[in-house]
């Protein structure tokens, strides 16, 4: 298995621990090191407090999805672009999440997020 590969494995294990079963701090616990940077301007710095903010923010959307469609890696950097819905039936928004991974460790994170219009412009869908 090839390093992209095992970041991959990496960072679907912490979306699906955080997101589909619900448990951000176990998720932080097992997949996130300890030199963690936080680049998401309403999150905090360190990987406690960010750990802290995600359980928050799930608890806050008992009924919140996350869907991954795609994930690509490049060395020690890993980006998935999903689907995010904080209720069922909702449009949503479209989520770039990028990680760098280290030593089997998440270490960093930058995200973009944009609520998926009714319409678009190009009529292509945004996931």
């Amino acid at each position: 298995m090839t390093e992209s590969q095992r970041n991959k494995e990496v960072v679907l294990a912490f979306l699906r621990l955080a997101f589909t079963e619900r448990r951000p701090a176990d998720a932080f616990a097992e997949h996130v090191g300890e030199s963690y940077i936080q680049h998401n301007p309403h999150a905090p710095a360190s990987a406690e407090a960010s750990a802290r903010y995600l359980a928050g923010f799930v608890a806050r959307f008992p009924q919140l999805t996350l869907d991954v469609h795609r994930v690509i890696a490049e060395d020690d950097l890993v980006c998935t672009h999903s689907l995010l819905r904080l209720t069922p039936g909702s449009r949503g928004s479209a989520i770039a999440d990028v990680m760098r991974v280290r030593d089997g460790r998440i270490i960093e994170h930058w995200d973009v997020v944009q609520e998926i219009p009714e319409t678009t412009a190009s009529g292509n869908p945004m996931i």
